[in-house]
């Protein structure tokens, strides 16, 4: 990742965000994080490999807290969701057998086993993340700003977000 994230008038923001009811905070940094989440989801549906436009059509942001930590998930769902971990790592060669007893059918050849080569890693998902998180984390932050001044009234003018 290069360059930097300048926000000025952090140490204020974090003390007022230290006043805040614990469920409050919460969902203000859950919102941050869903903002900061859904910049590089669009750029992993941007990645995506097309064939059928499932897999892009599933990239989802979720957020939730356990323990007094918050996250943010952009996963695949849907139908071809399991397609995605063997675009991004790749697949070994390994063998492919039928079930006991039974026989397999490709392109009207039956086999009882087949060699599969494996495929390439094609990685989507890292590479959004990689170039996308600088403005992830301004989005974040321009989130936090913008309810915290109009949901809680806290005066912003001074927080100023800047990418370099």
């Amino acid at each position: 990742m290069s360059g930097e994230v300048r926000i000025k008038g952090l140490s204020e923001l974090h003390a007022f965000l230290q006043q805040l009811p614990e469920k409050m905070e919460k969902n203000v940094l859950r919102g941050a994080l869903r903002a900061g989440a859904r910049v590089v989801a669009s750029e992993v549906q941007q990645r995506a490999p097309v064939r059928t436009g499932l897999l892009r059509g599933g990239v989802k942001v979720s957020t939730g807290g356990r323990g007094g930590t918050v996250v943010a998930k952009i996963k695949v769902t849907g139908k071809h969701a399991f397609v995605a971990p063997w675009l991004e790592y790749g697949v070994g060669a390994h063998q492919i057998a039928a079930k006991k007893g039974g026989w397999m059918a490709f392109a009207g050849v039956f086999a009882k086993s087949v060699q599969h080569p494996g495929i390439q890693p094609r990685p989507f998902m890292r590479p959004a993340l990689d170039s996308r998180a600088q403005a992830a984390v301004v989005a974040a932050a321009e989130y936090t700003k913008k309810r915290l001044a109009t949901k809680h009234g806290l005066d912003t003018k001074d927080v100023e977000i800047e990418a370099q």
